[in-house]
């Protein structure tokens, strides 16, 4: 299955140790260019489209750029269409307010030990 990541560099460059290619985004513009180029093939200028990016599954995104996304993220979710969108915690941890997973499962599942 193939992966991308958009988030901050830090994590960009683990998951490229890992063999997950990826973009920087440190603004909601930069994130925002790099989900259109990946979800529409939109170009924005000076961008440059590769051939394999139309093949990717799954995206996955840090939760800070999850929300600078907003409602474009959530419309392209309900499309149901490819690539399908991982929220995972940023380098700096989970975004206040925001469930980890054990607290998802413990919720799914009704365990609280």
């Amino acid at each position: 299955m193939e992966y991308y990541f958009i988030g901050d560099a830090e994590l960009l460059t683990a998951f490229r140790f890992i063999g997950i290619e990826g973009t920087a985004a440190n603004t909601p513009e930069e994130a925002l260019s790099a989900f259109r180029r990946l979800t529409r093939g939109e170009v924005a200028e000076g961008a440059v489209l590769l051939p394999q990016e139309s093949n990717y599954k799954v995206l996955i995104l840090t939760e800070e750029v999850a929300a600078w996304l907003g409602n474009e993220l959530i419309d392209w979710q309900l499309s149901g269409k490819y690539p399908l969108v991982v929220e995972i915690p940023g380098i700096l941890g989970p975004m206040e307010g925001r469930k980890t997973l054990i607290d998802a499962i413990r919720e799914a599942i009704g365990i609280h030990i």
